[in-house]
């Protein structure tokens, strides 16, 4: 929360950068750490460890590579462009993106998500809920069994844990932004921030 305070900034439109730590330049120490509370807040919450860990591209890749490494899973991510060494049949959701605007196709390889394994989603925000339901819809498609969805922050005001609420799972935020103010000619944005 302290580097969310100090380096996270308010941009219009009520987004939120901290490209400092999360999505742009990472701190491998805090990214670590991440993963860490992850697998000590699931375990506290009696989820049992996962199969595979699986996230989208690019900014969740992160978070989820360091939870995969303290729970010793293998991490999928889905890719927003296809290439062209995945061949069909392929799973695929869409997914809107506020920050990068319009909507992204979110696609796995059958061969990188197989059916029965227990998936936990890790990802670095949770707003609208949007990428959070189609990858969630990725592990339905591939008869997968979702167990817990975590992400690094979530702006609880944009309604997003409720529009996930029929997954059923246990939901972890490691930091909750409860409010945005943007800045003001010289009075700086205010960004409402506690422990998830």
């Amino acid at each position: 929360m302290d580097r969310i305070r100090r380096e996270g900034r308010v941009l219009p439109g009520g987004l939120l950068q901290v490209d400092g730590f999360v999505n742009h330049a990472l701190d491998p120490a805090l990214t670590l750490a991440m993963g860490e509370a992850f697998a000590e807040r699931f375990e506290a919450l009696r989820v049992a460890k996962p199969d595979r860990i699986v996230t989208a591209e690019v900014s969740g890749i992160a978070p989820a590579l360091a939870t995969g490494m303290v729970v010793d899973a293998p991490v999928t991510f889905a890719r927003k462009q296809v290439p062209k060494t995945l061949t069909p049949p392929l799973l695929q959701a869409r997914s809107a993106s506020r920050t990068k605007g319009g909507e992204s196709l979110l696609t796995v390889s059958p061969e990188r998500l197989l059916p029965g394994e227990r998936v936990w989603i890790i990802d670095d925000f949770l707003a609208r809920g949007s990428t959070l339901a189609a990858l969630a819809s990725l592990v339905r498609e591939a008869d997968a069994q979702l167990t817990a969805v975590g992400v690094v922050i979530e702006k609880t005001f944009e309604g997003g844990r409720a529009a996930l609420t029929h997954l059923s799972v246990p939901l972890v935020a490691l930091a909750a932004v409860d409010g945005l103010e943007a800045p003001a000619g010289d009075v700086p944005g205010r960004i409402d921030v506690r422990e998830g």
